[in-house]
């Protein structure tokens, strides 16, 4: 089978976005399909990556977005589907990119959308005025041009759960086990980067104003008020960049912009005790999710999706949510950071959770959408999963 998925919002620094196509294709390569993606760039090329034949198309920069790109030239795209004449077609764009879904299928090529975003969020985030009707007719609109809308946890579904969406599946991303692991802690990466502080934060995650960056160094803020010693790190660029680093002043916290190598990445979140997921309409974070199988236990937004795999309503959670302001964030890393002292396996229980999100398990779902029927991998703790 001959699968194609084009995205928007994908780049040299783009993170989750990058990561799920490229663990898709990897996937389905392995279990013996074709995967082609289309994705954004400035001019138009075609090479083969170790996750299938990436084709770049030019299009165009998004304003104040700190350099993702948008494709605009659907008709392009249309004689590229034609051309290379997948089976499946995958979209990752809710809204420049819809139109496809329906021209796909009326040619017959079953197509399928992520929504990746929360329209609801969104609306909130940037209008101050309630818009829940045209959310709901902008999503009852995107699920009759695809066969499928895949949402992959319940907050990214319920905005469609909702409207009574009746092709909606639910299919989580996953981590990469390998990759992230605690196995990756470096003593001396955690002295360099803590610059003396008893605590090392990190906050992993673009810098952009629907992730709320600042709820995390607002939180190291009140942690000094009370005497806490810890250092914040930033990972991640983003158009709030240069506005963070100059509210930040005077606070012990450290810009390292975006990390292309992935071991680094791995070693620093090992490497931290705790990890800062502020965003408060996340549908998935997989860097919460890299964190936890980093063995770093997460403190996240009580209104985003995260708080469904950390477990929040057991003894044995591998992290904590909080309401959406420095001091809750705050208090929830405090008692973090207690648990830590008590608890001398929960580095290794975030890492447990960790596994119920295999790759393998995401491609055995999606497969099994596409009409293929392997058999799914079931992780060993499946069952805990929220």
């Amino acid at each position: 089978m001959k699968i194609m998925h084009i995205a928007n919002f994908y780049g040299p620094k783009s993170g989750g976005i990058r990561t799920t196509l490229h663990e898709l294709g990897k996937g389905y390569i392995s279990k013996g399909h074709q995967f082609v993606y289309v994705v954004p760039g400035s001019s138009f090329y075609c090479e083969e990556t170790p996750s299938g034949t990436r084709v770049t198309v030019p299009s165009f920069i998004l304003p104040f977005s700190g350099g993702y790109r948008v494709i605009l030239n659907k008709r392009a795209i249309k004689r590229l589907i034609i051309t290379l004449a997948p089976d499946r077609l995958e979209v990752s764009d809710r809204l420049t990119l819809s139109s496809l879904g329906k021209w796909a299928v009326a040619r017959g090529i079953p197509s399928s959308v992520f929504s990746h975003e929360s329209l609801t969020g969104l609306v909130r985030t940037y209008l101050p005025v309630n818009l829940t009707g045209f959310v709901n007719w902008h999503n009852r609109r995107l699920a009759s041009r695809f066969k499928h809308v895949i949402a992959t946890t319940n907050f990214a579904a319920s905005e469609f759960r909702r409207i009574g969406t009746q092709n909606l599946a639910q299919i989580p991303l996953g981590v990469d086990l390998t990759s992230f692991s605690p196995s990756f802690y470096n003593k001396e990466l955690r002295e360099n980067l803590a610059k003396g502080a008893k605590y090392l934060l990190v906050h992993c995650g673009r810098l952009s104003p629907e992730k709320q960056p600042h709820r995390s160094f607002e939180a190291l803020a009140e942690l000094q008020r009370r005497g806490i010693d810890a250092h914040l790190v930033y990972v991640g660029g983003g158009p709030l960049w240069s506005k963070m680093r100059q509210s930040s002043k005077g606070l012990p916290v450290t810009f390292l912009g975006y990390i292309a190598d992935r071991k680094r990445v791995a070693e620093i979140l090992a490497s931290a005790d705790v990890s800062i997921a502020p965003g408060p309409i996340e549908t998935f974070c997989l860097a919460a999710l890299e964190s936890l199988a980093s063995g770093t236990p997460v403190i996240a937004s009580e209104t985003s999706a995260v708080g469904e795999f950390l477990l929040i309503d057991q003894n044995d959670s591998v992290g904590a949510v909080a309401a959406n302001n420095g001091i809750a964030f705050a208090d929830a890393i405090e008692r973090i950071l207690g648990r830590l002292e008590t608890e001398p396996n929960l580095n290794q229980r975030c890492h447990e959770q960790s596994e119920n999100f295999p790759w393998s398990s995401t491609i055995s779902l999606m497969l099994t959408l596409h009409g293929d029927r392997p058999t799914i991998m079931q992780a060993k703790h499946r069952l805990r999963a929220a």
